[in-house]
């Protein structure tokens, strides 16, 4: 694929300045991808690295030089094929444009405004751990009302089990669905039921009334096998993505350590990790009420409700979207993220507890990278910005 060189310097122009569509992004990727343009590509990384190093200097000029040769030359003689083309396409340009240019400008604007802190040069960059650890995938614990147990990653697909009137079946997809009776005993028992995910895990199920929900890592829900009543009550812990079916008579409550969302029929992302500072309500589509004692927020599309430790709630307007939901997409995508936030990601995903050894480093990361690498891939992206992270068995060492 040869782009011209005009259209190749505005797409990365797009997308250095942050307004590329999601179209343009990808057309950029692709054309990355594809190493036909790597001399202009070059030019346009050398015209951005100029625009940030103006006022002063963050990293050595040889050896940003030399990173950026590597990055470009990288498999150049080695195509990937499709299968990995994405693992690629990230480790090539990702790397290069958005974590070594954007992380530096993150690390530009807080040493900017700390003027007595020293610059920290890159000296070197570690090679890969001996040690790696795999992402995660399809997994989860179903407990039954009377606590029985099924592992949904090793179950067989169809029938696992029937709670009175609901049977539940695992599909060919690996997600679990609910399957309500049309007409039920309005006087039998109503059972809850639990799903978990493990830390390096994730899960997607389809409740009674056909809402959909996608479990992120360390997440779990409880529900009843079918909604009786005024409302439809669910509770969660980690972070939950929900497609709620549409109904007025019967409203949808997401129960939280930190207050209960309220919702019709709406698309949603609920962020609420007992290890994070804030609980994150985030609204796709319709409405929601986030309500925390007599504190009621009321959200519209693109709006966020944050909930902080001592119960203060703060509404953000015009949130992007696509960070919020990039876990549910097999994505780490990061916007002025903490190296803690981003480890505590990892931590999460890969199933490893992260170990500091001194301060953690104050630096904010701008970066988008698949799920699907291993541990290695996303400390290498790291350590070209001067963080030294290591695996070692089950843990990320922080020097």
């Amino acid at each position: 694929m040869n782009t011209s060189r005009q259209r190749l310097l505005y797409l990365f122009e797009r997308y250095y300045s942050k307004t590329a569509t999601p179209q343009e992004r990808d057309e950029l990727f692709t054309v990355i991808n594809a190493g036909a343009n790597d001399h202009d590509l070059a030019d346009a990384l050398r015209r951005a690295w100029d625009e940030l190093t103006a006022s002063a200097p963050i990293f050595d000029e040889s050896k940003m030089e030399s990173i950026l040769n590597n990055i470009l030359n990288d498999g150049r003689n080695t195509r990937p094929n499709k299968k990995n083309s994405s693992l690629y396409l990230w480790a090539r340009f990702a790397m290069a444009a958005t974590l070594l240019l954007f992380a530096g400008a993150g690390l530009y604007t807080y040493l900017s405004k700390q003027p007595t802190v020293r610059q920290k040069k890159i000296t070197k960059v570690q090679p890969r751990p001996k040690n790696d650890a795999l992402p995660g995938g399809t997994k989860a614990l179903l407990t039954l009302a009377n606590g029985q147990t099924i592992v949904l990653d090793n179950a067989q697909n169809g029938t696992l089990a029937k709670q009175g009137s609901t049977i539940i079946k695992k599909t060919e997809a690996g997600r679990l669905v609910y399957n309500a009776a049309a007409k039920a005993d309005a006087s039998a028992a109503i059972s809850i039921n639990t799903i978990a995910t493990p830390r390096g895990g994730e899960y997607q199920v389809i409740l009674p009334d056909d809402t959909k929900v996608w479990l992120n890592a360390a997440s779990s829900i409880s529900f009843p096998t079918r909604f009786t009543g005024k409302t439809r009550d669910v509770e969660i812990t980690g972070e939950a993505y929900f497609e709620v079916t549409k109904n007025a008579a019967m409203p949808f409550h997401v129960k939280t350590y930190r207050g209960v969302i309220e919702v019709l029929g709406t698309h949603f992302n609920v962020m609420a990790y007992n290890d994070e500072k804030l609980m994150k309500t985030t609204l796709l589509e319709g409405a929601v009420n986030v309500r925390l004692g007599n504190v009621v927020s009321k959200l519209k599309p693109g709006q966020q409700a944050q909930i902080d430790v001592s119960g203060n709630t703060n509404v953000i307007n015009d949130v992007d979207l696509e960070d919020e939901i990039a876990w549910k997409n097999g994505i780490f995508q990061f916007r002025d993220a903490g190296l803690a936030q981003i480890l505590r990601q990892a931590s999460r995903w890969y199933d490893v507890d992260v170990v500091y050894k001194g301060n953690i480093p104050q630096r904010e990361f701008n970066g988008r990278l698949s799920r699907k690498v291993k541990a290695s891939e996303l400390l290498k992206m790291l350590e070209y910005t001067g963080v030294n992270v290591s695996i070692q068995g089950k843990k990320l060492i922080v020097n």
